[in-house]
């Protein structure tokens, strides 16, 4: 194993200058990119209808395809999934990533193609083992298994026609190169199982005798994991059951909430830590350097990206930036062009750039995924960075959270309801929600001025909830799975009412 590792982690860091090429000349690997994708499609039913043919240029692009979303794309891909080929896309599709998204109950089917899932999805899995090779070169990455969380399939059947759908990370698991099998855990039979409760207490009690080296999945989904093992072995700590553990690859939701958690149940100081920006439509970014909170934007992986600044969103005509045209510090939506067949596709996800050339960023949201009831405009960045300044003046440590607005009734003043999930209670919620409001007001200028002598804004309403609350809920929505997730910040109150109903049963 020892010879294995070390010619593995060796071809590993070749990819490193590769990714330095991309990192050095932006702008050249979009525009081909770009080239190719059009290239490609240019005789499709898309394509035709885009007049591709013609388009030589990213201006010629905008001005010939408009901004989609889901919605619009969506009679398209109803087609792809029936059965019809040549449509978004020049190659057979026949996998679809299933989403239901953070703030829409409607499922939604985002096409896979082979390209994607050879030059995207499986690049940004090597890309992440070799950013991890090259910041450690002792690594022993290739001396053990990966435990990765992935979810379950899904067969349609359309009359003659049969397409799959499901989880990203069951689709890519589903399709892994046999050699790749001989690096991970656990095998097929437990990794796509369907039923959350059972797969955990499976997945949990295949794993506890391998050698683990690395963990990749969400980080709440981890967690249940990991506290399983130890009630099973009865250890005190992860280190104590997988003592070759170097690194957690994570990724899905802000970590900043969890860290504490992890630092505590691993008890391994020498860990790492190597966030991950993946969703359904493509790999988009890798933290490549150590001890940052920020990702490298990856670029030769067949996505075209264009950034538009959020004064933008909802204008008619919006316009979008490409990667040359960027600043710091302003927040963008993401627009992407893929090679599954998303054309200037609205991703839902808010960036903003930390450094340019090469281009890293951070994520800071969700472009519906916000509280502005009352002009208060607070993003998911805002509510994470002043849950964790209250954590950490506290002593809590939260597990899940999501928050509202308590509409103004009367001459009553409106307010914000957060509901959170404690792993580590505060000494008393008082105190919690009095650094969670000062917090807020310090970092976002506009919840500070509706707050000002309660006029607008009444102090925030924490309710802390009995443990499971959130599993129960995602539950009851048929939501058990590694791709779902809690949403965080709402503009009404239809997930809190849910919850409190889930409360009083």
């Amino acid at each position: 194993m020892a010879i294995i590792n070390s010619i593995a982690s060796w071809w590993m860091c070749k990819r490193m200058h590769q990714i330095e090429l991309f990192m050095k000349y932006p702008d050249d690997v979009q525009n081909e990119c770009l080239r190719k994708l059009i290239s490609s499609a240019q005789d499709t039913e898309w394509g035709k209808l885009h007049d591709f043919k013609n388009i030589h240029n990213h201006e010629q692009f905008k001005k010939n395809v408009p901004i989609q979303d889901y919605e619009t794309v969506k009679p398209f891909i109803d087609r792809v999934r029936r059965g019809e080929q040549n449509i978004l896309w020049n190659t057979d599709i026949k996998w679809f990533a299933k989403s239901s998204g953070t703030t829409n109950d409607k499922s939604k089917f985002i096409p896979v193609s082979s390209e994607s899932l050879d030059n995207c999805q499986y690049n940004g899995g090597r890309d992440m083992i070799a950013i991890h090779c090259s910041l450690h070169p002792e690594t022993q990455l290739f001396t053990g298994k990966n435990l990765g969380l992935g979810g379950s399939l899904v067969t349609d059947n359309f009359g003659d026609h049969e397409s799959q759908n499901g989880d990203l990370s069951a689709i890519v698991i589903n399709n892994l190169p046999m050699w790749a099998e001989f690096f991970r855990s656990p095998d097929l039979s437990i990794a796509l199982m369907d039923k959350w409760d059972e797969k955990l207490e499976k997945l949990a009690r295949a794993t506890i005798n391998e050698n683990v080296v690395s963990l990749a999945g969400v980080p709440s989904w981890m967690l249940l994991i990991m506290k399983r093992v130890l009630e099973i072995t009865g250890k005190k700590s992860i280190a104590e059951v997988w003592p070759n553990l170097e690194v957690y690859f994570h990724g899905g939701v802000n970590f900043a909430p969890y860290k504490e958690q992890f630092k505590n149940i691993f008890n391994k100081p020498d860990m790492n830590y190597l966030e991950l920006y993946n969703a359904s439509e493509g790999f988009f970014g890798i933290q490549d350097q150590r001890d940052s909170n920020e990702l490298l934007l990856m670029l030769d992986y067949g996505i075209y990206y264009e950034f538009m600044p959020v004064n933008e969103l909802g204008i008619h005509d919006s316009k979008t930036l490409s990667l040359d045209e960027v600043a710091l510090d302003t927040t963008y939506a993401l627009v992407i062009s893929t090679n599954a067949g998303l054309w200037r596709y609205m991703l839902g996800d808010t960036i903003k750039f930390t450094s340019l050339y090469p281009f890293r960023f951070k994520i800071t949201g969700r472009t519906k995924h916000f509280m502005n009831a009352f002009g208060e405009e607070i993003i998911v960045d805002n509510a994470d960075k002043a849950l964790s300044i209250a954590c950490e003046k506290s002593g809590a440590q939260i597990k899940e959270y999501t928050a509202a607005p308590i509409y103004i009734e009367g001459n009553d003043n409106g307010a914000h309801e957060w509901l959170i999930e404690f792993e580590k209670a505060p000494s008393t919620i008082e105190y919690f929600s009095e650094m969670l409001d000062n917090a807020l007001k310090s970092i976002n200028s506009d919840y500070e001025a509706k707050r000002y002598k309660n006029l607008v804004l009444k102090p925030p309403v924490v309710q802390s909830l009995p443990q499971g609350t959130f599993y129960k809920w995602l539950e009851s929505k048929n939501k058990l799975g590694v791709q779902h997730k809690v949403p965080r910040l709402n503009n009404d109150r239809k997930y809190v009412e849910e919850i409190h109903a889930i409360i009083k049963e």
